[in-house]
């Protein structure tokens, strides 16, 4: 069986983003589609509703770009389990309440038990001090935390 992977809604951007001179978006961006090109079938892939949800926004031409790069893609269910982790993370960690929807993608991964969250949000989901706390409030409700992760981190030999 192979590790699995939560696809966290800005992996989508950066798949579908447009061409940039910064350098750092730019690299990031070339990373993120070689990822996709080269290693996402070394993994399960999973999304939620929520991913849906958010890919769906923005620029129609885009957005319908993103969803058919998730078409396909097994989801994993917001369940009341979901839904009471994210609230536990928005009340006992340094989660702002503006990241309620970063706070549902962490739970997601964490309930389901997938192996990573693969991320670009690095302020509020692959941020070191807020996965500290978050793998605190986990262990608390029976859950092991996934490794959060951008995708220079599961990019391999």
């Amino acid at each position: 069986m192979s590790e699995t992977v939560y696809i966290e809604t800005s992996i989508l951007g950066y798949l579908t983003a447009r061409a940039t001179k910064n350098p750092i978006l730019a690299a990031n961006i070339e990373v993120t589609r070689e990822w996709w090109q080269s290693r996402r079938s070394a993994f399960t892939l999973y999304i939620s509703q929520i991913v849906l949800d958010e890919v769906a926004r923005g620029d129609i031409e885009i957005a319908t770009q993103r969803l058919e790069i998730l078409n396909g893609l097994p989801l994993v269910e917001l369940n009341q389990a979901v839904r009471s982790l994210s609230a536990q993370f928005l009340m006992r960690s340094n989660l702002p309440p503006k990241a309620s929807d970063d706070a549902v993608h962490i739970a997601v991964a964490t309930v389901h038990g997938l192996d990573y969250l693969l991320t670009w949000n690095c302020k509020h989901i692959a941020n070191a001090q807020i996965q500290r706390k978050l793998t605190e409030v986990s262990l608390d409700f029976g859950y092991q935390l996934p490794i959060i992760c951008t995708p220079y981190d599961l990019l391999g030999d």
